[in-house]
């Protein structure tokens, strides 16, 4: 039997880490069962993932998955234990790796040895903050906008929420998209994260929170894309939704016919005294304008939560309960395909 031994994986650059750059040493055991095929097959994935000075050696019975720190504290290495099991896959610290997620694992070691055992690390926060810089975030985003915004411009809006802020808000590049149109939303109130992520999101661009490497951190308008870590348009609530929000489940009488969806979620959001923000860019993107949908409900005794979603499933929309940054809820509305 053999275990894999990998040396010399440096990284170069641990200033950005605030820790010395490390050598890390893999040694993988593999069981009895495993058949030499299945260790021949993971040589040559980590060989083209660009690991090389593999050894091997035979297990023994005080072997334990896990990381040993060695060297000194500028010159740290760190000896990773694994298990090659009999079902062909590499077992460590990190998680179970397939032979497929050979590119991955080497990426494991790789952060390894710029970050250190991971209960060393500092703790990150959502966005990958510093848990204290996400706080110094969540607070000053959890400031209410201050003015309307009904009539407003998005520029005009963005700019003038930026200005509250006490962490600067930058938009790079200035795109294009930020164009004059008027919002019909009325975002006063609301805490300026959420109302920020809403006003930008029609646009196709987002709000991204992040570090300046040591000095502070700054708020970044970029174009959204699949995968980017982006602020949300409010949270989903830590609290059952009757204790977030208990007039949802209050019953009254209904009878509509001859109004228009966009007029029943008018009346219904000034009976809760909640905003109802819509996902414009997804109603546009599947033609669906709440306006020009007319609602029918026969006489009937319901609660606002069950008439909500009658009444938007006629215009294939629905709705979630969400609190923005200050814990103060909203009802998101968006269509009902993806």
């Amino acid at each position: 039997m053999w275990t894999f031994l990998l040396a010399g994986i440096l990284i170069a650059s641990a200033a950005s880490t605030g820790r010395a750059a490390g050598r890390v040493e893999l040694e993988l055991v593999a069981e009895d069962r495993l058949p030499l095929t299945a260790q021949q097959d993971w040589l040559r994935r980590l060989g083209r993932a660009g690991v090389t000075n593999l050894r091997l050696r035979a297990g023994r019975a005080s072997d334990e998955v896990g990381i040993e720190v060695r060297g000194t504290k500028e010159r740290p290495v760190y000896v990773v234990t694994g298990l090659l099991t009999s079902a062909g896959e590499v077992l460590l610290p990190g998680g179970r790796c397939k032979p497929a997620d050979a590119v991955r694992l080497v990426r494991w070691l790789d952060e390894l040895a710029k970050e250190g055992p991971p209960q060393e690390r500092e703790r990150k926060s959502a966005f990958g903050l510093d848990r204290q810089v996400f706080e110094q975030v969540l607070k000053d985003l959890t400031r209410p906008v201050g003015f309307s915004t009904e009539g407003m411009s998005r520029r005009e809006v963005v700019e003038k929420i930026g200005r509250q802020l006490l962490l600067p808000l930058r938009i790079d590049p200035k795109p294009p998209a930020m164009g004059d149109d008027k919002m019909s939303d009325e975002l006063l109130g609301i805490s300026c994260g959420t109302a920020l992520a809403y006003t930008l999101r029609p646009l196709g661009l987002c709000l991204v929170p992040r570090e300046l490497g040591g000095r502070g951190a700054e708020y970044a308008v970029v174009e959204a894309r699949a995968g980017r870590k982006v602020w949300p348009v409010g949270w989903p609530p830590e609290k059952p939704r009757r204790e977030v929000m208990p007039a949802l489940f209050e019953f009254l009488t209904v009878n509509i016919q001859g109004v228009s969806v966009a007029q029943g979620l008018d009346a219904i959001g000034k009976r809760l005294k909640v905003p109802m923000l819509l996902d414009h860019g997804a109603l546009a993107r599947h033609g669906i304008d709440p306006a020009k949908v007319q609602a029918s409900l026969p006489r009937a005794r319901l609660t606002y939560s069950i008439l909500l979603r009658k009444l938007l499933f006629q215009a294939r929309l629905k709705s979630e309960l969400r609190v923005d940054e200050a814990g103060q809820p909203l009802i998101w509305i968006t269509t009902v395909k993806p």
